[in-house]
């Protein structure tokens, strides 16, 4: 399997995920448990995405200047600085973690 082929089938397979998304009944999307559901998997899943970007380095755990660049943007929304300087704050303690 060559990369395109690979590329093609995820888009396919996007594709097709939209489409049944469409195809599901309004009766079935109005109840608050998928509702409920629909609202709280984005969080979720970026939870995990950050937490396994930032803490794993291949099969083993790590803490490292990510770690702290996350524990600087968790104490900066914390104490509900605006995004941009949460950002900020994560990009200087990373790098001044690692160049320490």
């Amino acid at each position: 399997m060559t990369v395109w082929t690979a590329v093609l089938a995820t888009a396919a397979g996007c594709y097709l995920l939209k489409l049944l998304g469409l195809a599901v009944p309004a009766r079935l999307l109005d109840r608050p448990a998928v509702r409920t559901f629909a609202t709280l998997a984005p969080v979720a899943l970026l939870a995990a995405l950050t937490a396994q970007q930032t803490f794993a380095h291949g099969p083993h755990l790590t803490l490292d200047a990510r770690a702290a660049g996350l524990a600087a943007a968790t104490l900066a929304l914390w104490r509900r600085a605006p995004f941009l300087l949460v950002v900020l704050a994560a990009i200087v303690v990373t790098a001044l973690v690692r160049l320490a």
